[in-house]
């Protein structure tokens, strides 16, 4: 557009080399093989989006520069040598900056701009963001967002209003089907150019934000006004239905200067938001269309425009058809250049592949961004510290920049003085799309269309305070444990405080707009801490705790599991869920276990805990379960083909709870894989940290030890029996594989791989812990049996989920659906 320069840049990231032989062992067991099916494989990557404005094209040269994005970005050297070599590298771009800058972008940076056409762009762009992006979509209505998913089956066809200066209406069938149907040229620059010449506002947005301040009805002939303050109640016309847009104007003997410039704008700003949405709805009634997006830089995330055209389609409609709009609006043609490379290999791209995440500074997609491009880890903390919190509002000492300066900086400077509604309050924050080609779908949800992880909504306002509240509480700790976690230093505190800023910041924002960062779940806000600890170099903060715990548990397992032997089958299975469910108690994310570990060691505390098992629990299907794994008179017990364990906490969670699960399973022929995260989240236990522990558990059982050995875990284990090689053929294996994600809780959506390959042959699914059992997942259904373990360690969570009290306990079983 003529005001923002939109940029869209792709940088790939190297995978992390996991433990080759464990990963080696379990592919072999899972049949996974390492040939694709590509022909060029698509590395995994990140999809940055990056504006700034047109008079400041010399920054977003700058950046393209310090980026080396002309020649490949920074990262070319590590996976194509080709690119540096090519001088005179072309970027793809679009729209009318593509002309008027081409000679800029030579001259500065001997570049050629390939230039794409622009209607071809936008289309793609936007059939990109909607098939890729879960909740690219939403509808806005008297200030309220909606995310809507969109089938990606049933996505065509649909109508595409850019709003640019004039208005192009794009009827779109298919993948580069689509067809110019209709268009007006009362559009954008028709509200900025008569604005401008009533009201004498120098930019559009000074326009809009006066709009947000005007009152229509001084202008605005209405039906009221015709019909003495009545409705037309027989044509269906209330009073305050505008009947004439500047009626008034002709009877009052008033000149220009005697009316308010906030209430030309409204008027103005109702009369081509209406006209536009009129149109667009009898365009799509012509074609038999149901869904219309609407997007272009008229629309820019305006709170009061998007309800404008939200209101006039549903009026004209009779409610039949909606206005919807884009999260990403604003990038879709710079989206479609960018989809215009060969061999980008993001065709076939699924939803299930991008994860979005929010680094500090991630855009606004209206409104203005202020603070210099930041490059490095030091740039992000040195900007973090100059932010101070006042309420909710983040200001930044000034002059810290050049005023209205943009990209990757940290926070928008509300452009309104005083104490009004900015034009942008409704703006949403744009993240960067991680690209992981080896998230799957997890094969056993019963319906993945209608599964939703979380089990908290917290589009209520109340919940989402609840929930700051109790993160907010939990951050000096965390910042301390970050801070130890790596020794301490000066480095570490610095890092610690930009976290605690950087994240508080977080959470304002989404305070001030709950929908900022698309549809929120409580397990994306715990996410986002993982996520925020991992920008600043914090990479596992609980590492020496897990260890000591871990340590403290494995020393007393063996006489546990000589108890248990000792027990008849049926004590013996109420004994092992009664252990799962007490040890679940340590959790470092919990306010109540945290005080709990100034009074004692774990193992008391355990076995406290152990004590208090009382059952029934308040969620208590133990029975149920117990007949399906020992049977009845009548129908003996069918031992179940495989389990997979998704296990919760280091320590005596893992050690002597799920551990001896497992064992028990092993021990009536089932085979086990346990789950863990890949990456650490507060003190769960992790794929690369559970080989170990079950090692040093192996070493004093020998149902363990054969399991192990045969599921790749003991790779360099010596084999002590006398003729080992019958007995372990005849044992079934005991398997790691890691699920894809580095959060406390799991959205099964997005499961790695090697989980959703080791689920392939799975009948029991066990799922552990509060964030895996409860926030997530309480409610899912699944094609094999599972069972949900979890002791609850949250007061509000209790009462609103079992209607309980904390340290509650849940033991809910489903057989398959």
């Amino acid at each position: 557009t003529g005001s923002l320069i939109k940029l869209v840049y792709f940088s790939r990231h190297e995978d992390r080399s996991v433990d080759g032989k464990r990963k080696k062992t379990v592919n072999e067991r899972l049949g996974i093989s390492n040939g694709s099916r590509r022909s060029y494989p698509i590395l995994g990557g990140r999809l940055h989006f990056v504006k700034f404005e047109t008079s400041k094209i010399n920054e977003c040269l700058d950046f393209i520069s310090s980026k080396q994005l002309h020649r490949g970005g920074l990262d070319a050297r590590h996976w194509n040598s080709e690119v540096l070599a090519n001088e005179n590298a072309v970027i793809k771009a679009t729209g009318g900056g593509a002309y008027k800058f081409a000679d800029l972008f030579k001259e500065r940076l001997g570049i050629s701009l390939d230039k794409e056409d622009e209607m071809d762009c936008l289309v793609a762009g936007a059939n990109f963001l909607l098939k890729a992006i879960r909740h690219e979509a939403f509808t806005h209505m008297e200030g309220q967002k909606e995310f809507v998913q969109i089938d990606h089956n049933d996505l065509f066809p649909y109508l595409l209003v850019n709003i640019g200066s004039g208005v192009s209406m794009i009827k779109v069938d298919g993948d580069g089907k689509f067809q110019r149907v209709s268009g007006t040229n009362v559009g954008g620059g028709t509200y900025w150019g008569l604005g401008r010449l009533l009201t004498k506002c120098k930019s559009f947005d000074e326009l809009l934000e006066l709009s947000q301040r005007g009152d229509n009805r001084t202008i605005d002939m209405l039906v009221g006004d015709i019909y003495g303050g009545m409705d037309y109640s027989k044509i269906g016309l209330s009073a305050s239905t505008i009947a004439s847009s500047f009626g008034k104007a002709i009877s009052d003997n008033k000149e220009l200067e005697d009316y308010r410039p906030e209430d030309i704008s409204l008027s103005l700003l109702r009369m081509i938001s209406y006209n536009i949405g009129q149109i667009s709805y009898l365009i799509a009634l012509r074609f038999g269309i149901k869904r219309i997006f609407f997007g272009g830089f008229f629309i820019r995330g305006h709170a009061y425009t998007m309800d404008t055209i939200s209101f006039a389609v549903h009026f004209w409609s009779k409610g039949e058809a909606q206005a919807m709009f884009l999260r990403h609006e604003g990038f879709l043609g710079a989206l479609g250049a960018f989809m215009s490379y060969e061999k980008h290999g993001l065709d076939d791209l699924m939803v299930h592949h991008l994860v979005e995440r929010f680094p500090m500074g991630a855009p606004y997609t209206g409104g203005k961004i202020h603070g210099p491009p930041l490059g490095d880890l030091n740039e992000k903390i040195s900007w973090m510290e100059k932010f101070v919190l006042k309420g909710t509002k983040i200001t930044a000492p000034v002059p810290m920049a050049p005023s209205g300066t943009t990209g990757l900086g940290g926070f928008e400077v509300p452009s309104s003085k005083g104490g009004t509604l900015r034009s942008d309050a409704s703006a949403l924050n744009v993240g960067v799309l991680h690209l992981v080609p080896t998230l799957e779908v997890f094969p056993l949800l019963a319906d993945p269309k209608t599964y939703e992880p979380n089990t908290i909504d917290l589009s209520d306002h109340g919940e989402l305070e609840y929930w700051f509240t109790v993160l907010s509480e939990h951050m000096p700790d965390l910042v301390d444990k970050a801070v130890a976690s790596e020794g301490g230093t000066d480095d570490a505190k610095r890092r610690g405080d930009a976290f605690a800023r950087a994240f508080s910041a977080h959470l304002a924002r989404l305070m001030e707009e709950p929908a900022a960062y698309g549809k929120l779940g409580l397990a994306n806000l715990l996410e986002l801490r993982e996520e925020c600890l991992r920008e600043f170099q914090f990479v596992d903060v609980y590492r020496s705790i897990k260890q000591r715990e871990n340590e403290a548990s494995l020393a007393v397992l063996p006489d546990l599991l000589a108890e248990l032997d000792s027990m008849s089958e049926e004590a013996r299975l109420l004994t092992l869920i009664e252990g799962v469910l007490a040890a679940n108690i340590f959790d470092w994310g919990s306010r109540a276990c945290v005080d709990l570990y100034h009074k004692g060691t774990i193992i008391e505390i355990y076995r406290m805990s152990r004590n208090k098992m009382q059952r029934p629990w308040r969620v208590d299907d133990f029975d149920r379960f117990k007949e399906r794994m020992l049977g009845t008179a009548e129908k003996p017990p069918c031992p179940h083909k495989r389990a997979l364990l998704f296990v919760d906490n280091s320590g005596a969670d893992i050690v002597l709870g799920m551990i001896p699960l497992a064992r028990e399973l092993l021990r009536r022929g089932t085979e086990v894989v346990l789950v863990a995260n890949s990456l650490p989240a507060l003190n769960d236990v992790t794929a690369m940290e559970l080989p170990e522990i079950v090692a040093e558990a192996a070493k004093h059982c020998d149902i363990l030890r054969r399991a192990a050995e045969v599921g790749g875990l003991l790779v360099d284990a010596m084999i002590n029996t006398q003729d080992g090689s019958k007995e372990i053929s005849s044992s079934v294996p005991l398997m790691v594989v890691e699920n894809g994600c580095g959060s406390p809780c799991i959205d099964l959506r997005q499961v790695s791989s090697e989980l959703a390959a080791a689920a392939k042959h799975a009948d029991l699914i066990i799922l552990e812990g509060m964030g895996r059992a409860l926030h997530t997942n309480f409610n899912a259904q699944f094609k094999g049996d599972a069972l949900k373990l979890a002791m609850v360690k949250n007061q509000r969570l209790a009462e609103k989920l079992i209607a309980g009290n904390i340290y509650d306990c849940v033991c809910r079983y489903e057989p398959a659906s």
